[in-house]
């Protein structure tokens, strides 16, 4: 399958910033451990920050994946450029989401994505562990 990238459309950002929030909230509870409460308040606080008023900053790039041949969108990216720690652009991938049809064939508690990702020449720089007692 071939992909293409296309910048997402103002009327397409409300749904996307809704997915994505409460993505990164459930990720929050089930990969980093935090109680509910806080998983909601450090939401809160990342989206503040990261898409201000439901609105992209500048250096904020997100965009519908689609399959090139049929036009049928299969997910969604979001990069944003900036700062490393010696003051150099860098490229930060904050969400990769491919539609549950499609994930395995084209993101970590998946081994399948994280399989891709090394594949592809990148390392893993954190990995959240959990049990529940």
């Amino acid at each position: 399958m071939a992909l293409r990238l296309r910048p997402l459309r103002d009327d397409e950002l409300p749904a996307f910033i809704d997915r994505t929030r409460a993505a990164y909230e459930a990720d929050l509870v089930a990969q980093a451990g935090l109680r509910p409460a806080e998983a909601a308040q450090k939401t809160l606080d990342d989206w503040s920050r990261l898409l201000p008023d439901g609105s992209v900053p500048p250096g904020n790039d997100l965009y519908a994946i689609e399959d090139e041949d049929s036009g049928e969108r299969v997910g969604d990216l979001w990069l944003a450029e900036r700062d490393n720690d010696v003051g150099e652009k860098t490229l930060f991938v904050y969400s990769i989401e491919i539609t549950p049809q499609y994930r395995g064939r084209v993101l970590g508690g998946n081994e399948v994505a994280r399989s891709l990702y090394r594949s592809l020449g990148y390392a893993e720089r954190a990995v959240f562990m959990s049990k529940d007692l």
